[in-house]
């Protein structure tokens, strides 16, 4: 079994429990942070546009088992928001610790965005709760802050499966 099998469920479960029964109840102006978003964003972060891609149509299906949108919605907009940052991760400089975080908090006010034109696109224009600028504004605050948390987890989790290399061959 992999690492990646062992590590990431515990996480994935652990990202759910805090973004199902924990931040709803600590709200700033009526906004709770998405975490499983944060997740696919840090996976983006700490393993590329690939293992963004894929945590973010995992924790977005995940987050639509608990949504009134249709299905799939929150695992499109998550994969591509995975992708985008796996991609621009690569062009940037990690010199100090807040560029991951401004990552972070960019790529989730991006992702809300597109979770909110989707959802206009789908005739879904209740996909976001109270004003976009809002709830982008605060997304982006909260993910930030939490960010710090969940990019070392994730990248914890996504770490140890690339392919070993024998020594003396």
């Amino acid at each position: 079994m992999s690492t990646v099998a062992a590590r990431f469920p515990p996480v994935l479960v652990g990202a759910l429990i805090l973004h199902q029964a924990v931040l709803p109840d600590l709200r700033l102006f009526g906004v709770a942070a998405e975490v499983l978003l944060l997740v696919a964003i840090a996976a983006g972060l700490a393993a590329g546009p690939d293992r963004g891609a894929v945590t973010g149509f995992v924790t977005g299906l995940v987050a639509d088992l608990f949504m009134h949108t249709p299905f799939g919605l929150s695992a499109l907009v998550y994969s591509l928001t995975g992708y985008a940052v796996g991609r621009f991760a690569g062009t940037i400089l990690r010199s100090t610790r807040w560029i991951p975080v401004m990552t972070a908090a960019v790529a989730s006010a991006g992702g809300i965005v597109a979770f909110a034109a989707a959802g206009s696109v789908l005739d879904q224009g209740h996909v976001v709760s109270g004003p976009l600028v809002t709830v982008v504004a605060v997304v982006a605050l909260l993910n930030g802050l939490l960010s710090l948390l969940v990019i070392p987890a994730t990248r914890w989790a996504l770490a140890g499966d690339e392919p070993r290399v024998l020594a003396g061959r």
